[in-house]
């Protein structure tokens, strides 16, 4: 996924969407390597980069359940710095879990990620035009991918977000192209959209679908679901939760994926 006071200040990260009706917003937690793109409490990412000289800490732990398995990150860290103005880069470290049924539980860390992202149109508020960002991300084969912690090989996620608020709502998505050469493995395409809505001062709800290719023969592509929201405590802390499962191929997939987390803007 990474996302966050209830809207802290339109300034800072509008992770913290303002807000857009109900639009079922696209997602699958299918697999937790995707959070090159990930916007916690979701999968898919907004347009807005963190105001420069400021950081947003997102602090978790993520699963998905599959036919007998279940497997995440336990915790799981990103770190979001606004370099400069429209620019941020980010850093996504963890530690994963697999448990198959049969096998032992296997802890270690998990794969890492690094990425920037570019706004290079920005929101025009009494009008049409959204923010529009692209935001690159080099996942690292830092984790064992022969205990099931990892991918095995690095890749490249290459989206463009796209991001607009409309009084109480806010609605983001956008997708693109993981490069992903590996043995019999292959690039695919990533695509999602989400809306969010100010419920009150504290409260923010709202969903995604999100749509992930086959990287080879074997796996499905799939489309998933996520439900979920903030509560912001103060301007600066945020907890963060959603829950989804996958509409297609789910058994192979997800049976049912979960985040939470805890979100501190400085």
């Amino acid at each position: 996924m990474h996302d966050r006071t209830l809207m802290p200040q339109r300034a800072r990260r509008q992770r913290t969407y303002p807000h857009i009706p109900l639009a079922m917003l696209v997602c699958s937690i299918m697999i937790p390597c995707h959070t090159a793109f990930a916007n916690p409490p979701f999968v898919t990412d907004d347009a807005e980069p963190v105001e420069r000289g400021h950081f947003e800490i997102d602090a978790g732990a993520t699963g998905t359940v599959r036919q007998g398995e279940h497997s995440g990150s336990l915790p799981s860290l990103e770190v979001n710095y606004g370099v400069a103005e429209n620019l941020e880069a980010s850093v996504n470290l963890g530690m994963s879990f697999m448990h198959a049924s049969g096998d032992t539980f296997h802890y270690g860390f998990g794969d890492a990620d690094l990425g920037v992202k570019y706004r290079f149109i920005t929101e025009d508020e009494s009008g049409i035009r959204p923010q529009v960002a692209f935001a690159p991300a080099l996942t690292l084969a830092t984790g064992n991918d022969r205990l099931g912690l990892g991918d095995g090989h690095n890749h490249v996620t290459l989206p463009l977000w796209i991001q607009k608020s409309i009084g109480d709502w806010t609605t983001f998505g956008g997708g693109g192209y993981v490069v992903n050469r590996h043995g019999n493995e292959k690039g695919y395409w990533i695509a999602g959209w989400a809306a969010v809505r100010k419920i009150n001062e504290h409260l923010e709800l709202g969903g995604e679908l999100f749509y992930s290719g086959a990287a080879n023969s074997a796996d499905p592509s799939t489309v998933s679901f996520n439900l979920g929201g903030k509560y912001s405590f103060t301007e600066q802390d945020h907890l963060l939760f959603s829950a989804g499962r996958g509409i297609t191929h789910a058994n192979q997939t997800n049976q049912f994926s979960y985040y939470v987390g805890y979100q501190r803007d400085l």
